[in-house]
């Protein structure tokens, strides 16, 4: 494995804080969505909350991933270090927006504008890790990358919890994270021209070599239907994750005296995602330029039959299943983000990143729509276990393609 240069790893570990907040802004409304939809200023049927909650889910989640594609586009064309301070800065206003909104419209509209700033991160703090890395130490920059994102993840339903625990609403829980937004651009400004002088003395890692501008498209196309895949799982299962554990403990009928059920399941919510770090580790540390297809295929197959237990789980078993699923299945981003920066050419790794979050995050911001409109848990899971089985099955494609390559090169030259 490839070691970072001091100054390399402090860059990866400062963007992968941004990828820590920009999880924890798309799961915030996850986190207060029962709030949202029983507030009585949105006069909202007790009937149909699950179904607009999911349609609200939707709202956020669609910008997010479709306006990835422009803000690639955008971060190759003016630079990614401009993109991310733009993606900091708009979802600071979008969470005042959140806080301040007294209509279901303006509501929509604010989440619409929070998915939108959101969608830059990925395909403008992505691609610039991929192109300050080497094939060799780009897993593991990417598993670091990856267990910040993890700890986002969690951190949004611990935040959601420790606010509410207090006594504070849902609008007051939006107010608090317009805050880190504002402070982070400040330091990432500061850093970033720190990182520039350095890069002028020489004391950052070299560029990648002459094979990073190699382009496999079938390969890279073929990687965006799998990610699509596993967006919508995703997006499905985290949306409605802390009320799935909620009905488990109420079965259980277990409680704890003093906590806010509300708070109980979003800190739940919070340990299960946490957990996910495991996973980011592993695959972070185990990904090599040779071994990225396989490895994904197996962590695919290896979450299945967690997503078809949680469609049978009852009461605390409920806990258990997401709790081995989520290690399992966010193994897989440092690989697929390095597969990524595999298939294309550096001069196109920002727009590429972005296709690929446009459809990931675009075509899975309907898992929560689906998932809020299904009959029961039976239904909705045992569908989701089946995308998982296909994901797996699409690794193992590529992993035909690439096939045992030597010194991190490609074996797909004949076809592209």
């Amino acid at each position: 494995m490839g070691k970072m240069s001091p100054a390399t790893l402090r860059l990866v570990l400062l963007v992968s804080c941004c990828h820590a907040l920009v999880h924890v802004y798309e799961h915030s409304f996850a986190t207060v969505e029962q709030l949202v939809v029983a507030d009585d200023s949105f006069d909202i049927v007790p009937d149909f909350r699950k179904e607009v909650s999911g349609t609200l889910g939707n709202c956020l989640r669609l910008p997010f991933g479709l306006c990835a594609l422009a803000a690639g586009w955008l971060a190759d064309r003016f630079g990614a270090k401009r993109l991310l301070l733009v993606y900091l800065f708009g979802c600071s206003v979008a969470a005042l927006g959140l806080w301040l909104a007294p209509a279901l419209a303006l509501l929509y509209l604010s989440l619409f504008a929070l998915g939108m700033f959101a969608s830059i991160y990925h395909p403008a703090g992505i691609g610039l890790i991929s192109l300050h890395t080497r094939p060799e130490n780009r897993p593991m920059a990417l598993g670091y990358h990856g267990i910040l994102g993890s700890a986002g993840i969690a951190a949004g339903p611990f935040l959601a919890g420790l606010v509410m625990n207090f006594g504070a609403t849902w609008r007051q829980f939006y107010l608090v994270l317009a805050v880190p937004g504002v402070l982070l651009a400040v330091l990432l400004a500061i850093r970033l021209a720190h990182h520039e002088r350095q890069s002028a003395a020489g004391n950052v890692d070299a560029p990648s070599d002459a094979r990073e501008d190699d382009a496999h498209w079938p390969s890279y196309f073929t990687l965006l239907a799998l990610a699509s895949m596993a967006g919508f799982v995703y997006a499905a299962i985290l949306h409605f994750l802390p009320r799935y554990l909620g009905v488990g403990l109420r079965e259980a009928g277990l409680g704890f005296e003093g906590i806010p059920e509300e708070s109980l399941r979003n800190y739940l919510a919070g340990v299960v995602l946490l957990l996910g770090v495991l996973g980011q580790y592993a695959g972070g540390r185990l990904g090599r330029p040779t071994t990225l297809e396989p490895l994904l295929a197996a962590f695919a197959f290896s979450a299945t039959p967690c997503v078809l237990w949680m469609a049978f789980a009852q009461g605390t078993d409920r806990l258990w299943a997401t709790a081995l699923f989520s290690p399992l299945f966010f193994a897989h981003q440092p690989l697929y983000n390095s597969m990524v920066a595999k298939y294309v050419p550096r001069r196109r790794r920002s727009l590429c990143y972005g296709l690929s979050f446009t459809l990931g995050f675009g075509i899975g911001s309907f898992g929560p729509t689906f998932a809020g409109w299904m009959p029961s848990d039976l239904v909705t899971y045992s569908a989701l276990a089946a995308l998982m089985c296909v994901v797996g099955t699409l690794a193992l494609v590529l992993w035909r393609w690439h096939g045992p390559v030597v010194d991190g090169g490609e074996g797909e030259e004949a076809m592209t």
